[in-house]
């Protein structure tokens, strides 16, 4: 079974045996997600929309799609959000992790594991803010087309699961994003930046979160890249 281990900034991840990857930085579960998805995406596109569709690759251990719920609420934000996951924790892992404390929403444990313990491919209606799906498949099997404002991609890295940082599955994100949309993710490798800018994405470089010295924003071109014209 896949360990729970404390990160450094008090809150848990979880540690893939499989892997042998740890699902967030050591250097702090909650930083990281507040910085690379909460901050880099989720606020930065409610400062122009206040209705959003989130799809997020990797649910893992459900923080990112909590933390969104939570900011709905605070922002007074719409969001659709659609977690795709492979290999889900169990819920007895999930009654372990600590996130509703760390986040001072001991208030809303329940909405927390309600999360990991919704019926798979079925839309749940949190509150009057926020709906969620979770959808449980291999990333490479996902086929949505223009859907999503904003990605969460928060697959393993590229070390640990290459494959899925190669072009068929980013040229899916391009696809599943509406235009204008973005991606974020914690990697900033060059050859992942550089397969993100090939199947048409703009790359910004960012502040990454405690412990790393860069992430990546990319976003989908509100025109047709030359590439993928009809000639």
């Amino acid at each position: 079974m896949p360990r729970i281990f404390e990160t450094q900034d008090g809150s848990h991840s979880i540690f893939s045996e499989k892997y042998s990857v740890g699902y967030h930085s050591k250097y702090g579960a909650v930083q990281e997600s507040r910085h690379v998805f909460m901050e880099a995406a989720l606020h930065f596109k409610a400062l122009l929309k206040k209705e959003l569709a989130v799809l997020e690759i990797g649910f893992g251990t459900g923080l990112n799609a909590f933390m969104t719920y939570l900011e709905a609420k605070e922002l007074q934000l719409t969001i659709r959000y659609v977690a795709v996951e492979a290999y889900p924790v169990s819920l007895k892992q999930a009654e372990r992790l600590n996130y509703p404390n760390q986040l001072n929403a001991q208030d809303e444990t329940a909405s927390f594991l309600k999360m990991h313990c919704s019926d798979w491919e079925t839309v749940v209606q949190m509150n009057n803010f926020f709906t969620f799906e979770k959808v449980k498949r291999h990333f490479e099997t996902i086929s949505y087309q223009n859907q999503f404002d904003i990605i969460y991609f928060d697959a393993f890295d590229p070390d640990a699961q290459p494959e899925l940082w190669e072009r068929k599955l980013l040229q899916k994100m391009y696809d599943a994003l509406l235009p204008g949309g973005i991606l974020v993710t914690y990697c900033a490798k060059g050859a992942v930046k550089r397969t993100l800018k090939a199947v048409g994405f703009e790359i910004e470089s960012l502040k990454g979160p405690p412990g790393k010295r860069e992430m990546t924003r990319a976003s989908k071109n509100l025109l047709v890249p030359e590439s993928t014209k009809e000639r």
